[in-house]
């Protein structure tokens, strides 16, 4: 087997085993990933930059509830700007943010494989499309 075989088949297995463990654990711990670095026969940096490259993957602690809004052109052309406004006004946080009762994480992120549909966002991995300012203090409700 060739050794770029090799290595895309390491990076392969990394990325499902930070996957899990964000699944597990909310977030991926910095002891985790020094573990996993060990495990991989990884440099630790090299697992950080899987860790940090990929938007759905974090290394902090979040919210109960991750939204994700799309940041992207389409998006962005379809008055994005006005739905991040309403959900930063509707829970009182900004994009990075956790809420104090670590009810809900905020998130801007690029595309999200929705926009057929803009302006989008997901919470959690619940898809919420074709939104409108008014939408969002409703569709919030439904995450507790």
């Amino acid at each position: 087997m060739s050794n770029k075989v090799t290595q895309e088949r390491t990076h392969e297995g990394l990325l499902i085993a930070l996957q899990e463990a964000q699944t597990k654990h909310g977030y991926l711990k910095s002891e985790f990933m020094t573990e996993l670095a060990e495990s991989f026969d990884l440099p630790v940096s090299e697992v950080y930059g899987v860790a940090s490259f990929y938007s759905f993957l974090t290394t902090k602690a979040t919210g109960r509830n991750i939204i994700r809004i799309c940041k992207s052109l389409p998006c962005y052309l379809a008055n994005g700007q006005t739905i991040i406004e309403a959900v930063q006004s509707e829970i009182g946080i900004g994009p990075g943010e956790t809420t104090a009762d670590g009810r809900f994480s905020l998130e801007l992120t690029n595309c999200i494989g929705l926009c057929d549909r803009p302006p989008a966002m997901l919470i959690n991995n619940d898809p919420h499309v074709d939104l409108t300012p008014e939408k969002i203090a409703g569709i919030l409700k439904g995450y507790k």
